[in-house]
């Protein structure tokens, strides 16, 4: 399938009450398992990807092992691959910018860029991130037009779930509002689990929004009618896949 094609279907498949759902996959494996399980598209992880490497995530393994695990999965499919690149493996906008380029380069039609420091997960300020995903947007626009760029904002993830009220959702939104003038397509907002919040971001977001389920995030049913275009879940489909081989291994002990 032409990248062309390819991003107009992934485009296409994000909308509000009929969400996208992905089931993030780490390698070419469990890449095959999801789209034998008739996802449309293929989502990869990083925290997955650095487990799977013996790392835990925070740009903890090089940007070319990361890649390497992008090339792999899209050499296995046709369909649309959209790449987990945590907050860009780069210092600046530049770093960010040949990144991106280097995901096009492996068969990525579609990412994630989180506005957070991958050191401390403290958030970047709004000029900051805005500016790294204009010089991200760049990018794409010269190598694959119509690359779907999601900004992710780690506002949820800076107090715990009991300390999360409007005030944050409206910083999500005022981030929002930046990065969808600096060519975003998407809003990831990790990390929100109050079902009312979701909706309130949701409703007034200028980006479709996704949200990754969590052991407390409300129900697909729920987050299909709060309108969420997009659901994702991290880390999950490798604990879950590790779990199984682990009590199998137990078993035959």
């Amino acid at each position: 399938m032409p990248d062309n094609v390819k991003t107009i279907l992934f485009r296409s498949l994000h909308r509000p009450g009929a969400p996208l759902i992905l089931f993030n996959a780490w390698d070419a494996g469990s890449a095959q398992a999801v789209i034998k399980a008739g996802a449309p598209a293929v989502a990869t992880g990083s925290w997955s990807i650095a487990a799977a490497d013996g790392f835990v995530d925070g740009e903890k393994v090089t940007r070319d092992t990361h890649l390497h695990a992008i090339r792999s999965i899209a050499r296995a499919t046709d369909l649309p691959v959209t790449a987990d690149l945590e907050s860009g493996f780069g210092a600046d906008a530049a770093a960010v910018a040949e990144t991106i380029a280097l995901a096009i380069e492996a068969g990525a039609i579609g990412c994630n860029l989180e506005d957070s420091y991958p050191d401390n997960g403290s958030l970047r300020s709004i000029e900051e991130a805005a500016e790294r995903y204009r010089a991200a947007r760049r990018a794409a626009d010269a190598l694959c037009p119509g690359f779907f760029i999601n900004a992710r904002t780690d506002v949820f993830f800076q107090k715990p779930e009991a300390e999360h009220d409007a005030t944050m959702a409206e910083e999500a939104l005022r981030r929002a509002e930046a990065y969808a003038q600096a060519g975003a397509d998407g809003l990831f907002v990790p990390g929100v689990v109050d079902v009312e919040l979701i909706r309130s971001i949701v409703a007034a977001s200028p980006l479709p929004v996704n949200v990754m389920r969590l052991s407390a995030t409300p129900s697909i049913a729920d987050l299909t009618e709060a309108g969420v275009a997009r659901i994702s879940h991290g880390p999950f489909p490798y604990l879950l896949a590790m779990e199984a081989l682990e009590t199998a291994a137990r078993e035959i002990r």
